[in-house]
């Protein structure tokens, strides 16, 4: 029924109008509930209308955009179809390398936690790291862990060939058995000289990177003094093999003449990435091209240990 013919009812019922809530007759008796009827009835309509609105916006604002704006840049010509399949694909890229992202996150945090329970330990020697189902060289292996990875000792045995194996945890959910000698442990003795054993080796950036775990394993270690000497000669020895690589990479023809400056390309190496993560530092000679350390550990050791043998050593190497 139309407000014309509402009106028109009403009025030859004398002011006889429907409740719009209880929808039954309701008597008024006069002009003015008339004009209140009408008023009500106007408002009504107006609410409806808003509310009608609110709710096209609210679809609106839950619709993905991102493959709307991934359309915006597409060619006209490639028709709808095509755009639109094109943001779909897009649309699933972004989320995948989102993902990706997120598990590299869940993964590196994995790393740095420390398992729950049991005696801390870390892992020294990656070349007998393999978590084992049990306490055997031949058992099935579960995972091979990286230098570095912090373990929880739970239990000790031994194999029918004398090895001892420990019980560890990894994370929550994943523990096994792995070898003895695989790890250190600062409430061990013996371990801070076992670790210094291990650190006199041939590569250079093993030594700094076991150098690096005892002299975070280890602060009031004796024998601190004389690892932070074994990782500075070793940070210095990497400088000049990094020297040989980037010299045989960057010549001067492949570096433009308009970009940015020359010594950047040498500072942004990616073969410096992996030392800069143990905490070394290069410092880079302009004129000569060549690396070299900065000397941050020979400097620790003349302010800590100034009686030492190795500050006379590390005195002349700053020099």
């Amino acid at each position: 029924m139309s407000q014309r013919s509402l009106k028109k009812t009403i009025r030859l019922r004398f002011a006889l109008k429907v409740d719009p809530i209880r929808n039954e007759p309701d008597c008024t008796g006069n002009a003015g509930a008339l004009a209140r009827y009408e008023r009500e009835a106007r408002n009504s309509n107006s609410i409806k209308k808003v509310e009608i609105e609110r709710v096209t916006h609210a679809v609106r604002a839950r619709a993905p955009a991102l493959p709307v704006l991934s359309c915006l840049f597409l060619p006209h010509f490639l028709g709808k179809t095509i755009r639109l399949r094109f943001a779909k694909v897009f649309a699933v890229g972004i989320a995948l390398l989102a993902i990706a992202q997120l598990f590299a996150l869940i993964a590196a945090a994995q790393k740095r936690r420390a398992p729950p329970g049991g005696h801390l330990a870390i892992v020294a020697d990656e070349r007998l790291a393999a978590l084992r189902k049990s306490p055997e060289p031949t058992a099935r292996l579960l995972h091979r862990l990286s230098r570095g990875r912090l373990v929880s000792i739970r239990a000790t045995s031994r194999s029918r060939d004398g090895l001892t194996y420990h019980f560890v945890a990894v994370t929550r959910r994943t523990s096994g058995w792995l070898q003895s000698e695989a790890v250190i442990a600062s409430w061990r003795p013996g371990d801070d000289q076992r670790l210094i054993e291990l650190i006199e080796g041939d590569d250079e950036f093993d030594r700094v990177a076991r150098a690096r775990i005892f002299l975070d394993a280890f602060p009031r270690s004796p024998a601190r003094a004389q690892v932070l000497m074994l990782f500075g000669n070793a940070a210095e020895a990497a400088a000049r093999k990094l020297s040989r690589e980037v010299a045989s990479r960057f010549r001067r023809n492949e570096i433009p003449e308009q970009g940015a400056p020359e010594f950047s390309y040498y500072l942004n190496y990616s073969g410096l990435d992996r030392y800069n993560r143990q905490g070394v530092v290069f410092v880079f000679d302009r004129a000569s091209k060549q690396f070299h350390y900065d000397g941050a550990a020979w400097r620790e050791i003349i302010r800590r240990y100034p009686k030492s043998p190795e500050a006379a050593e590390a005195r002349k190497r700053i020099r």
